[in-house]
């Protein structure tokens, strides 16, 4: 096989994990090096300043003795394998690098004899980045399940972000999908062992939305108790495709509207600090009802448009179409006694009007939504 092979196939077997877009705070000391970490980004995404920027995603190897239903590379499937020898990928990545191709590194892998012996030929493939090299720009390293303690560490060393995917939302719906992974002892535990190493861009972590028949209420609870006991930074929610050759290539394909709902959902909880029991006024049988869960939000919350020029911030943050940029200003505006009386202020400052203008009084005045008009 060639090395081109090897890079379109664990490149492709790859794709599955998600990631956005990440700056990392480790500073880089001296000249003699190569790359940026403040410059660092994720794959095909935007950092926080509005910049395109893109990592390498590859696996390590293809060839898995773990057995999840759903993945295109477990003990069940049967597959031409690839692998990377450390100094291969050390050289690919750095030929994609100083090409200008991509500005960081996002190493994952199967397992292919156990946990470590995988682990430890990525940490090969890394050290030549970083030593032989001499790379000081971003590398996320996916751990995988069962790892050992001391290689976690290592990991931690030479990484800007760790990440392990608990992939559902319990260990009774992982049991639905895996008949080998321990969800406590070779996910969880894994993640509190990462929360104890100091990561410049923290931890994150993946799961499946439908793989195992969970429900939403199900994954936002997990997702809050990620936040609040791991501490990570992010978590992922990727919609469950059946694929080809797998044990649940007939299982129904999950919407993609429900995997944006949770990232909306996730993103009020991450960014608003609105917690998981206000959304469960919100839920049909467990689960979120079609459109914009801020929209079903808001009209629970509120019983009648709030002043613009009295409303807290924590009322703001509720309403459709304004965030807690617009939000902020909108405080921070009376804080200096200006009062905001025109819809052509509030559009300035980031609001986005036609979502909530039924929500708010503006100069004394309301806009009455279309149900009401048909009541």
């Amino acid at each position: 096989m060639t090395l081109l092979e090897k890079v379109q196939a664990l490149g492709a077997a790859g794709k599955w994990d998600t990631c956005a877009s990440s700056a990392s705070p480790r500073k880089v000391q001296g000249g003699d090096r190569i790359g940026n970490v403040a410059a660092s980004g994720i794959c095909h995404s935007f950092t926080e300043n509005g910049r395109c920027v893109s990592l390498f995603k590859t696996l390590m190897n293809n060839d898995c003795s773990y057995d999840c239903k759903y993945c295109q590379n477990s003990a069940y499937c049967q597959k031409k394998t690839y692998a990377y020898e450390p100094e291969e990928l050390a050289k690919v990545f750095m030929h994609l690098y100083l090409g200008n191709y991509v500005e960081g590194l996002f190493l994952s892998s199967a397992v292919h004899q156990d946990p470590d012996e995988s682990t430890m030929r990525m940490l090969d493939a890394v050290n030549l980045i970083r030593n032989k090299f001499n790379f000081q720009g971003y590398v996320h390293f996916k751990i995988l399940p069962g790892t050992g303690k001391d290689l976690v560490k290592q990991a931690a060393v030479v990484s800007d972000r760790l990440s392990i995917n608990i992939e559902a939302p319990s260990k009774s719906r992982l049991a639905e999908v895996t008949g080998i992974k321990s969800y406590d002892n070779d996910i969880i535990l894994r993640q509190k062992w990462i929360r104890e190493e100091k990561i410049p861009s923290g931890q994150t972590t993946q799961m499946v939305v439908g793989g195992s028949g969970e429900s939403d209420i199900e994954i936002l609870k997990a997702a809050e108790w990620e936040y609040d006991t791991m501490k990570l930074r992010r978590v992922y929610y990727s919609a469950f495709t059946p694929i080809p050759d797998t044990p649940m290539e007939k299982a129904e394909k999950t919407p993609y509207e429900r995997e944006h709902q949770l990232y909306q959902v996730d993103f009020m909880m991450r960014k608003y600090d609105i917690r998981l029991d206000e959304f469960r006024d919100i839920l049909e049988d467990g689960n979120l009802p079609k459109g914009d869960p801020k929209m079903h939000l808001a009209e629970r919350f509120f019983d009648q448009p709030v002043d613009v020029n009295n409303a807290s911030y924590e009322e703001l943050i509720r309403v459709p179409g304004i965030g807690p940029q617009s939000a902020y200003r909108m405080t921070e505006l009376r804080k200096n006694g200006v009062k905001l009386t025109k819809r052509s202020e509030l559009r300035s400052i980031g609001v986005v009007l036609k979502r909530a203008e039924p929500f708010l009084k503006i100069n004394g005045m309301t806009q009455r939504r279309i149900i009401d008009y048909a009541q």
